[in-house]
This record gives C-alpha cells, structure tokens and sequence, in this order.
C-alpha cells in the first residue's frame, strides 16, 4: 500500500516548549504576582469604628468573578481554535474535577485566613507547604528526608516562628485569637494546595493538552465550589453581587486570576521546585511592598527585615539541596554495590 500522509494524523503533537527568555519572564513574573497578591487583598480591608479590618465585599464574589472570567475566556480561545469538545474528554475531565475542588477549596481558606492576617503573615506562613509536603511524602508514600533535610525545615519554621512573634508583638490591634484562627486557616490552606499542585504537576503533563484546555477543566468544580460559598455565606444574596466593591476589589480579582495562570503555565512548563523557588523570593517582595507603599502604615524594622531574610535563604536552601542529596544517596548506593 501506497504512504498517503494521512496514516498519522490522529497521533498527537508533541507540545513546543517555550524558550529560555519566555521561561525566564514566567518566573519572574510568577514571583511579582505571587508578592502583590497578598499585599493586594490586605489592601482591599475595610476598617471600622474601633479600628479592626474587614472585608467590606463578599470574600468569595472576587474569587467567583476571577474564576468566571478565566472560564469564559479559555472556552472562547478553545472555541475559536476548534478544540472545545476536547475539554470534555471524560478521562482528564474526572481528576481535573477533582483537583479543582481542592483548588476552591484553598481559595475558601486564603480569604478566611487574611481577615486577621496581613500580607506579610500570610505570605510567610504559607512557606510551611514545605513541612507538610515533607510529612505527606513519608506517610503515604514512605519517602522520608535525611537528617540534613529536617534540619532545614526546622530552621525554616523556626525563622517562620520569628517572624510571626515580631508580627504580634508589633500589632496589638489584632486579638491573639483571631491571629492563631488565621494560622489555622493557612495551614489548611497549604495543606490542601499542596496536594492539588502535586496532582497538577503529575497529570498536566500526563494528559498532553493545552493549557487553555486544562484551565477550563479545572475551573468547573472550582466554579460551582465557590458559587454555593458565595449563596451560603450570608450576606450576598441580600446585598447583591458586587456590594462593596472598588477599585482594591478589582485588583484582587485580577491578581487572583493571573496567580492562578501564572501557576498552571509554570507547572506546566517548568517545576515545582521553581515554583517552590519563586514562593520563597516573593517573601521578600511582600514585605518590601508593605514598607515602601503608602497605603500601609508598615515601618521599616531592621529585625523584621532579618527574619524574612532568614525565611527566604532557608526556603531556598532546602529547595536547592534536593539535587544534591539525591547525588549523594545515588553515590552511596554505588559505594555500597
């Protein structure tokens, strides 16, 4: 039989790569969102009469808005490309469903924990993803750290510790309750994003689609998650979608959604141990925001500096001592045959 050139044309492509220079500005970028994010949302706080913060808007109608949007214009890219029935591919459809569960899940959390948290806070104690991503592994797939390893992560949450002792002693306005509330809800919050990004990173390059695909697939459970939050929280279906919103409110809905691609695109062509790397630079960006920019009455304390400083460099030793203990193990291995 003659070759005709259609014998493979059902045979998927491979997915073209992004150069060195796009890969860069990914991260760079990624690193900007994920410090402005916080910094954005503490911001958008209203303060009443005797001086507490508030969410004066529907903390979910931002995440909902964002979510909407992300769905319509994916489904409008996969559309106007012809591939809009691939998102129903029931294979990816069911564990992307899954995962964007988790994903809602953890935007719940990140707005319940910033309402006695700052920016700065938050973003520290979101550095704890390391421990409980540690503590995950060991359990339920038996892979434990060396001793090495757990020494980092005790300093990394020793310096956390630090951190958060200058941030209490520095604000009084905040009961010490409400502080440990919001710790609370960021560890569960990591808990769960943990998960949902080690699930992300295995199955979007398992399943070859494109990202705009994949975002769509997502977002559907994240939608209806945050839209029966939205009807049960007790006041937006009252006052209507949009009360108290302005400028601020916008600002996190956008910061919110360029988090969420900035993420997908760089797990899907990156790493998460670049991810983990940008995480741990946007520590200091958060804080440097909070000092320089006039909206927030932050002043610059040395010692506050020194222990983002501390998180930061420890973050980035236990993330980049992963290549190197692997070596060390694959050559004690090697000594030992």
């Amino acid at each position: 039989m003659a070759y005709t050139g259609h014998e493979f044309k059902d045979l998927r492509k491979p997915k073209v790569q992004p150069s060195a220079t796009v890969k860069t500005t990914l991260f760079i970028f990624f690193v900007f969102i994920r410090a402005i994010h916080p910094t954005v949302i503490d911001a958008s706080k209203s303060i009443g009469e005797d001086g507490t913060k508030f969410f004066a808007y529907g903390p979910q109608t931002a995440n909902l808005a964002e979510v909407g949007m992300s769905m319509l214009v994916a489904q409008a890219l996969a559309w106007w490309r012809g591939e809009w029935m691939t998102i129903w591919n029931p294979a990816p459809l069911k564990i992307f469903t899954m995962i964007g569960f988790l994903f809602g899940l953890g935007d719940y959390l990140e707005m319940r924990s910033m309402v006695s948290l700052g920016g700065g806070s938050y973003q520290i104690l979101l550095q704890s993803r390391l421990l409980i991503t540690a503590l995950m592994l060991w359990l339920v797939s038996g892979k434990g750290q060396t001793p090495f390893q757990w020494n980092l992560l005790a300093l990394v949450v020793c310096s956390m510790s630090v951190y958060m002792c200058l941030d209490m002693h520095r604000d009084t306005d905040d009961g010490d309750s409400d502080k440990l509330l919001g710790t609370v809800n960021v560890v569960l919050k990591v808990t769960v994003s943990c998960l949902a990004a080690v699930l992300t990173d295995r199955y979007t390059k398992q399943f070859n689609d494109p990202v705009y695909i994949q975002a769509v697939q997502l977002r559907v459970s994240r939608t209806l998650l945050l839209a029966v939050l939205v009807c049960l929280d007790g006041k937006t279906l009252n006052n209507g979608f949009f009360h108290g919103w302005d400028s601020c409110t916008v600002a996190v809905a956008v910061t919110h959604m360029l988090k969420a691609w900035s993420t997908l695109y760089l797990l899907v062509y990156l790493d998460s141990v670049l991810k983990n790397m940008g995480e741990s630079l946007a520590v200091l960006g958060t804080y440097l925001m909070e000092v320089l920019l006039p909206i927030f009455q932050t002043t610059f304390d040395i010692r506050t500096l020194l222990a983002v400083m501390v998180v930061m460099l420890s973050v980035y030793t236990y993330v980049s001592s992963k290549p190197v203990v692997t070596k060390s193990v694959q050559f004690d291995a090697l000594q030992a045959a």
